[in-house]
């Protein structure tokens, strides 16, 4: 299964690919998608984090698409143009008919470095290890692998819990 997970910004989006066999990762591609002039419109950024992200769609045609959640900000306006940059790339993914899954920046921390309150250099680290690569990814295209590593851990524990069950249960013989 090949995943692509988001970390949506305004200013900058980052995106992460992987590949998932089992409990395999394997690294594809990271980096950021950058919507621009801050002197433009909101409408022109907001249309330039779009084509940025049908373009990446269009390279690794990733299966499935994983986001980060908006976090309220202690600036309303601020929140608001996060919710809006996130519209437009949950609208990208939707138009290329992936489905999407959601994940607050806590669950996303949790599933990579075990607690919800690590530090972005954490999560970088594990990031690396986890994806084997010889140095880690920038911030945002970390975070965006962090949210696609989250996503298929949480896509394989419906698997594992049935797996678990069915070792479990007893089997029926005749006497």
């Amino acid at each position: 299964m090949r995943w692509i997970g988001i970390d949506p910004g305004l200013r900058t989006t980052g995106f992460g690919v992987i590949d998932v066999i089992g409990q395999k990762l394997t690294y594809i591609a990271s980096g950021t998608i950058e919507s621009g002039d801050p002197a433009k419109g909101l409408p022109e950024r907001l249309g330039s984090l779009y084509a940025g992200l049908i373009e990446v769609l269009e390279t690794y045609h990733p299966e499935s698409a994983a986001i980060e959640e908006v976090f309220l900000n202690v600036n309303p306006r601020s929140t608001l143009m996060l919710g809006q940059a996130r519209g437009a790339v949950i609208a990208a993914l939707v138009s290329k008919k992936l489905p999407v899954a959601e994940y607050s920046a806590l669950r996303v921390k949790q599933a990579i470095v075990g607690t919800g309150r690590a530090a972005k250099p954490q999560v970088q680290e594990m990031v690396k290890r986890l994806l084997r690569l010889s140095r880690a990814p920038g911030s945002d295209a970390s975070d965006a692998l962090g949210v696609a590593i989250c996503a298929a851990h949480h896509a394989q524990m419906p698997k594992a819990i049935t797996a678990a069950l069915a070792a479990k249960k007893p089997s029926k013989s005749k006497a």
